[in-house]
């Protein structure tokens, strides 16, 4: 058994260590309503822009554009958002797991960082970092989704990719965040049922002006910048949740440790007295 001076050290270094991890979690706490705000208000529009031009694109026609059909083979360029710290459960983890577990080969991707986690975890594995953007999840602003929407695109007129996904988390509650990975270009259609596909075809096709080409390069370049933000503040409202769940449990398994250890110090404190009173008790008779 441990002595009770080892006991006792034991105990005031996990208090201390409670301690942190309680105000960390009023820190995280504190941080997430700000951006559950965010997420909470923004997530309707990023939706609703997803869904608006997925349709546009489908009812228009058969257009020879780079950001329908691609640019060839090429090597799949993906922006992967996760944080610049850690000490927030499986967060990081669950989001490099999309890009690991793709089937994607290491070789073919090239990956565009926005968090230090992801960007160092992702190096060890072998992953080509074409750009790293991690200042940007310290407080994201559109000014830093443009700019990386202006990298990837220019990357794919270019032709260094001819694929682009974004690697995020979903902030769907405090205590639900979903990993999510989707296509931005070239823009992916879901399979439709006969009876969806003859109700399209029946659609009238999109009409343009000026010429569909030219407004494909205004409306995309929007579309892949607002997606961008949209997950960079789901992103970081996810973050904060998952790192105010580790904290919360951090905080409860130091208490359970701290109690478990009460009990210990109190039952080696009571073998110390017994033991006392034994030798007092040995040594009267041997007097008397």
């Amino acid at each position: 058994m441990a002595s009770m001076r080892d006991i006792k050290r034991r105990k005031e270094s996990i208090q201390s260590t409670g301690q942190i991890t309680k105000a960390m979690k009023l820190v995280a706490t504190v941080k997430l309503q700000k951006a559950k705000a965010r997420a909470e208000e923004s997530q309707p529009y990023f939706n609703a822009m997803y869904a608006t031009v997925k349709s546009m694109l489908k009812k228009s026609g058969n257009i020879d554009h780079p950001y329908l059909n691609g640019v060839g083979e090429g090597k799949k360029g993906i922006i992967v958002i996760t944080s610049n710290r850690g000490l927030a459960g499986g967060y990081n983890s669950n989001v490099m797991k999309l890009v690991t577990e793709s089937g994607m080969s290491k070789d073919d991707v090239v990956i565009y960082a926005v968090g230090r986690k992801g960007r160092d975890g992702l190096a060890r594995r072998g992953y080509s970092i074409a750009k790293d953007y991690s200042e940007a999840m310290n407080e994201p602003l559109f000014s830093d989704a443009s700019e990386i929407g202006k990298q990837v695109l220019s990357d794919f007129a270019e032709g260094k990719i001819s694929e682009i996904y974004l690697a995020y988390t979903v902030f769907k509650n405090t205590v639900s965040h979903i990993p999510t990975f989707i296509r931005l270009l070239p823009v992916a259609f879901e399979e439709t049922g006969a009876e969806e596909e003859k109700a399209e075809d029946a659609l009238t096709l999109m009409n343009y002006e000026p010429e569909a080409e030219e407004a494909l390069e205004l409306i995309i370049p929007k579309y892949i910048n607002s997606l961008i933000y949209g997950g960079l503040v789901q992103a970081l409202a996810s973050e904060n949740g998952a790192r105010m769940q580790a904290m919360d449990s951090a905080t409860g398994n130091a208490e359970e440790m701290i109690a478990d250890l009460g009990l210990k110090y109190n039952r080696a404190r009571q073998s110390s007295i017994t033991q006392e009173l034994t030798e007092i008790i040995a040594g009267a008779n041997a007097i008397g």
